[in-house]
């Protein structure tokens, strides 16, 4: 016997008893989107790396540290996708989505890839949904996909729910603001780590993505807040999403230090937050990219969008649905009690999924009290037996395993017999 093999570091099995968690969340976020009137969109696993180092930004942590990037045979440069922002805009422009709607909606499902440091419900494989919104300049395109980010979230965490909200302005105003930041913080250089240091070289914003708490503190004494030093047009724009959120009761507070960290980001930025992830409290987040689109070689058109770890939803209600959801109880195990009844058996188990059940047929010739230990360990709600006389006489028993009770019934006859018997759900 060889050594055995392990999973890699930063990655997890989910395992049998979970995915019926998974199964019922996934199918409330596809319910959801489509009252939104938003449509599935999905993207190759891998792209070419140039995507993510335009669309994200190369002083970003995802591209400086965080990506899975392999040169194929070809010599191309490709990366496992460790966003989905960029890969669904560059499908919006490759298959010339807008000339379908001047505003097209899109959601997605899939894993992601980033080589960070495993923690509580951060992995290196991860699961994310999302939105993207293209076409709309306005506050109310802000405010609808906020809104269904908290609606998405409230289904899963009813308490603590809060929206932490910012305005970055527009990238016309944001360069005499970086030149403010960065002359702020050039007395305090020597107080900074070296990656923080680069950030005030490079793109003194991400220092508010900064996980120091020594240059948080800094930031709280010494720098100026974007907010302050945004237009007229863009300040509009804000009270008209904050107006927006108020007006459908959705609770909000204006975090100035809020920038998030993505390079592409314009005006609105945003988290929905959970007061039971602690420290790290954001169930999603996102916000407006008006430049993406042209950037990556398509027209000029405004977007938002946000996204959202299936992991760390999981995370705050995977308690509450377990008490609401269980898998689907067995219906049948089938009891196969000698080698004349092996074909017969596998006809019954075809008619009985056929109808609708759910069926284990017994494929390791076992004795009949092992079969039936199975049986009853399985939480079958019924053992369909068959022998060499139910052969012969083409029938088969079925033992109720709740109270013992066992009936005759033809063959041919199973399927609907057993909807007398067991009335499906």
């Amino acid at each position: 016997m060889g050594d055995r093999v392990n999973r890699v570091r930063g990655v997890r099995d989910i395992l049998p008893e979970e995915t019926h968690l998974w199964r019922f969340v996934e199918w409330i976020v596809h319910a959801v989107m489509s009252t939104y009137g938003y449509q599935e969109i999905r993207t190759p696993v891998f792209e070419l790396t140039e995507l993510f180092e335009r669309g994200i930004g190369l002083e970003t942590d995802i591209v400086n540290k965080e990506m899975y990037t392999f040169t194929d045979k070809g010599g191309k440069s490709l990366t496992l996708r460790p966003e989905l922002t960029a890969p669904v805009i560059r499908a919006y422009i490759q298959n010339h989505l807008d000339r379908d709607t001047p505003i097209t909606r899109l959601y997605y499902m899939d894993s992601l890839y980033r080589q960070e440091r495993p923690q509580k419900g951060r992995l290196r494989q991860f699961s994310q949904f999302g939105v993207e919104a293209i076409g709309s300049p306005h506050a109310e395109q802000d405010v609808e996909v906020i809104a269904l980010a908290y609606d998405l979230c409230s289904l899963f965490e009813s308490q603590g729910l809060s929206v932490r909200l910012n305005t970055i302005g527009s990238p016309e105003v944001r360069g005499d603001y970086l030149q403010r930041l960065r002359k702020a913080f050039e007395p305090y250089a020597g107080e900074l780590g070296e990656l923080d240091q680069q950030r005030v070289k490079n793109n003194p914003l991400r220092l508010f993505d900064s996980k120091n708490p020594e240059t948080q503190a800094l930031l709280d004494q010494h720098a100026p807040l974007i907010s302050d030093y945004i237009s007229d047009e863009d300040r509009l724009h804000f009270e008209e999403v904050m107006a927006g959120l108020e007006a459908l009761g959705i609770p909000f507070e204006h975090d100035a230090k809020l920038v998030r960290g993505l390079d592409y980001y314009t005006r609105t930025t945003f988290e929905v937050t959970s007061e039971q992830l602690g420290a790290q409290d954001a169930l999603c987040g996102g916000g407006r990219y008006d430049g993406l689109v042209a950037q990556l070689g398509g027209p000029d058109t405004p977007a938002v969008g946000f996204a959202a770890g299936l992991e760390r939803l999981l995370l705050v209600a995977e308690d509450r649905l377990k008490e609401k959801l269980s898998p689907r109880q067995l219906d049948v195990y089938l009891v196969v009690l000698t080698d004349e009844a092996r074909i017969p058996a596998l006809s019954c188990a075809q008619q009985l999924r056929t109808a609708g059940y759910t069926v284990v047929l017994e494929t390791l010739r076992r004795s009949a009290r092992s079969q039936l230990r199975e049986a009853n360990r399985s939480g079958a709600r019924a053992a369909v037996i068959l022998g060499e006389e139910e052969v012969k006489k083409e029938i088969c028993t079925v033992k109720r395993m709740d109270t013992g009770e066992q009936v005759e019934v033809p063959l041919t006859q199973l399927a609907d017999r057993f909807d007398d018997i067991f009335p499906k759900d």
